[in-house]
């Protein structure tokens, strides 16, 4: 083989070689189901957020926790972006929004997917909440904490740990150590605070959950 042959042949085993290491590296939920996504209805900012903002008809919205009766379907008009989006800045205590989807459960016990688009302000960090199917409720140690701008997140569930939350009080428990979860009822968030305002709260634009 001459030298100009071994280049071509060479230079072709790379680009293989490449394009394998970016195929693996594809993210997570390319080879999962969408399970859903909830991106609100573009209809006047309202308090609280009702079922009647819910885009997604699959789904039904539930507010959780001391300050629930606050958590806002908020937008501006100004910026011209500005989404519609869900904002805790005027929660009066703690609180969570979860979404269930009719009629099904969903498998989160491996390579389960969250992404969305949040922006938190102070020293919120914005968290996942599961509702089981057995009536066990679930709030991750780790979430998005604070960004300048709205940012997309992505969030590889195998990977986080998990307390006991005491849902209507939005008091935390004992670490779970890899809790069943096979038969997710509730999808949601929280940060676990109540609101300061613009200056300390939490904002999600939209949410999507893979699974298998």
């Amino acid at each position: 083989m001459n030298k100009s042959l071994r280049t071509i042949v060479f230079s072709i085993l790379f680009i293989i070689v490449i394009l394998s290491l970016i195929a693996c590296k594809k993210a997570p939920e390319a080879k999962l189901s969408l399970y859903f996504r909830e991106d609100w209805k573009e209809i006047p900012a309202e308090t609280p957020v009702t079922q009647e903002h819910v885009s997604n008809p699959d789904l039904i919205v539930y507010r959780h926790g001391p300050g629930e009766a606050q958590i806002k379907k908020s937008h501006h008009d100004k910026p011209a972006d500005d989404p519609w989006y869900i904002w805790s800045g005027e929660c009066e205590g703690p609180w969570a929004l979860t979404l269930q989807k009719k009629n099904a459960l969903a498998d989160l016990s491996s390579d389960g997917v969250i992404r969305w688009r949040t922006r938190q302000a102070g020293d919120r960090i914005l968290r996942v909440v599961l509702g089981l199917d057995d009536g066990t409720w679930l709030v991750s140690e780790q979430g998005t904490p604070k960004t300048k701008n709205w940012a997309v997140s992505k969030i590889a569930l195998d990977t986080l740990k998990w307390r006991q939350l005491e849902i209507s009080s939005m008091e935390t428990g004992e670490i779970v150590s890899n809790p069943s979860l096979n038969n997710v009822k509730n999808i949601g968030f929280s940060d676990l605070m109540p609101g300061g305002i613009s200056k300390v709260c939490s904002r999600l634009d939209w949410i999507e959950v893979y699974t298998k």
